[in-house]
């Protein structure tokens, strides 16, 4: 039998465990698991890193005995790559091995105050201040300023930075230490691809920056070890696969780019999942925007090779809109229903959806915009709405790649698309109709996961899986062609446009008035244990009087109890205090 390459793609909203045929890039078994996220106030978004990596565990298990149902040995997977959902953070005890504090997803909100504060300490008070090392602009976005958020509100993980016990790294980082052995031997490092979404990372040197270290005021020690995204990192220490190399490390996005096969300078994939990611491959050559897109590292496949540089564009909610409006509106009650509903109505019949739920990312990054619904009528019903979701998913796509094209100056002519909503037939239509180019979409659509894959087969020392442009397996596709005329997608586009705008400067961190008179402000700094007895105020009291968004307030790990309860706190809950002004 061809020998098989197997992943690990932890998304954010699920994990899954993929096993691919060498030649053929077939699909061979697979198993997923979804995974809970937790919002302890608006704007946060956390996942456990504990039921991460049960996933993981639960995923490869379950995947192996499928794989010994369909008479396959086990023995031929000859390797493992990680793909994982980039930017969200995580510190661990690397004694103990357990997490400091819950994951901060991506898309997560809570360091607003914190970017604020950053950019006013820049010359000009400028977001784009450290683009020209990081290529990405000053925001909630990116794992430095998440990183920065838990040294400064999180005791434990202050603490186990100052008894040097304290590890760093994204999902990629975590999963790799654990699965290499965890704190006997775990192997603490992540790939460039993930590095460059840190602002921790010079994209030049291809190394952690001591002065963006510095910036952020981030220890370098905790950092991981920076590797290429294909070489062998370590071996799997446990469990069936035990021995197996681990081989392969790419951001989601650079999995997908790999994965479609994007090897070439201008080709370019849009990936559709819980957000939206358009990456455009530039080849060795670093190319800044000067449109409000991200240059970022697309991938090094191996040591001594060159690194390739990508201009992505990013969008917070895509596929999370269609799960909104089921889980928060129960306007659909399966995620599959959305396309019924919307091609009954065929259009939107003028209602324009901009879910700016974590605010705008590219072009505008503009974290103050949030989600609005413009251009009701009495006849607008929820097949409407369904449509206008899918479209707005079209449209943020299209401000993107309209983008792209002024910064390359080739327009592109083709968009190859991936990730779990291209099953969507209506919505894949709806993108080639608003882009005005075809899009083509693979028949086998686990780009993301393909992409780790033959990145860790074709890694030195592996070498079952050849990345030569001739030796690359044939994907079939279908492509999807424009139907309408370009003056109705402009009018839609326009419109689009229109309800952006109004969807601008919602939150603000200026000083607000409370319903009782009391002023507040946001981004105080934390609260320390000597000041709990002078703020004198029940912690129920506090929870009223305190602005949720106040993302500065201290989170009380469970040796520190709160002065204002009977007991300690438990480790997942929070405790919060209040000062008069």
């Amino acid at each position: 039998m061809d020998p098989l390459v197997a992943a690990i793609d932890q998304g954010t909203s699920s994990t899954r465990f993929l096993v691919f045929n060498t030649k053929t890039a077939e699909l061979i078994s697979h198993h997923q698991v979804e995974i809970k996220q937790c919002f302890p106030k608006e704007g946060w978004v956390e996942e456990d890193p504990r039921e991460i990596m049960q996933t993981v565990y639960e995923c490869m298990e379950k995947t192996c005995q499928k794989l010994r149902q369909l008479n396959v040995d086990i023995s031929n997977i000859k390797a493992v790559g990680v793909t994982n959902q980039r930017e969200t953070t995580l510190v661990w005890d690397k004694e103990t091995g357990e997490p400091l504090f819950n994951a901060i997803v991506w898309l997560d909100l809570r360091t607003q105050s914190t970017v604020e504060r950053l950019i006013s300490k820049t010359p000009g008070r400028s977001k784009n201040h450290l683009k020209h090392k990081t290529g990405l602009p000053i925001s909630t976005y990116f794992s430095a300023v998440k990183l920065r958020w838990l040294l400064d509100n999180v005791v434990d993980v202050h603490k186990a930075v100052l008894s040097k016990r304290a590890m760093f790294g994204t999902v990629d980082s975590w999963i790799i230490w654990c699965l290499t052995g965890g704190r006997d031997g775990g192997v603490h490092i992540t790939d460039v691809s993930n590095a460059s979404r840190t602002m921790l990372f010079n994209i030049h040197t291809m190394d952690w920056d001591p002065e963006l270290c510095s910036f952020f005021d981030v220890p370098m020690e905790i950092l991981p070890k920076v590797r290429s995204s294909s070489e062998i990192y370590g071996q799997m220490k446990s469990g069936l696969l035990a021995g197996v190399p681990i081989s392969g490390c790419l951001g989601d996005q650079s999995a997908a780019l790999v994965g479609q096969m994007c090897f070439e300078e201008g080709q370019a994939k849009n990936t559709y999942g819980t957000g939206c990611f358009l990456l455009r491959n530039t080849g060795t050559k670093l190319v800044m925007s000067d449109h409000g897109l991200l240059t970022t590292v697309a991938y090094k496949l191996g040591r001594d090779k060159p690194a390739c540089y990508a201009l992505e564009g990013s969008v917070a909610i895509a596929g999370a809109v269609v799960r909104w409006l089921k889980d928060n509106m129960c306007i659909v009650k399966s995620s599959s229903e959305i396309e019924q509903l919307a091609a009954e109505a065929g259009t939107s019949y003028g209602c324009y959806f901009v879910p700016a739920f974590s605010g705008l990312y590219a072009p505008y990054w503009e974290p103050s915009a949030r989600g609005i619904i413009c251009g009701l009528t009495q006849f607008t019903n929820r097949k409407h709405l369904a449509f206008a979701a899918l479209e707005a998913v079209c449209f943020q796509t299209r401000e993107i790649l309209d983008a792209m094209n002024q910064d390359c100056c080739i327009p592109l002519s083709v968009l190859g698309v991936d990730g779990g909503m291209t099953g969507n037939r209506l919505l894949m239509q709806l993108q080639a109709d608003i882009l005005c180019i075809p899009v083509v979409r693979p028949t086998m659509s686990e780009t993301t996961a393909l992409g780790a894959a033959m990145a860790a087969g074709a890694a030195q020392g592996v070498d079952v899986w050849n990345l030569n442009p001739d030796q690359l397996p044939h994907v079939t596709s279908e492509k999807y062609e424009p139907q309408i005329n370009t003056e109705e997608s402009e009018f839609r586009f326009a419109r689009w446009k229109k309800a952006v705008q109004k969807a601008m400067n919602w939150e603000t961190t200026e000083t607000s008035c409370t319903g009782n008179g009391m002023q507040l402000r946001v981004g105080l700094k934390p609260l320390q244990e000597s000041h709990w007895d002078q703020a004198g105020c029940s912690l129920s009291l506090a929870e009223n009087r305190c602005r949720e968004e106040d993302e500065r307030r201290p989170l009380l790990g469970p040796s520190h109890p709160c002065p204002h309860q009977s007991g300690p706190l438990r480790s997942d809950r929070y405790a919060a205090c209040c000062q008069e002004f």
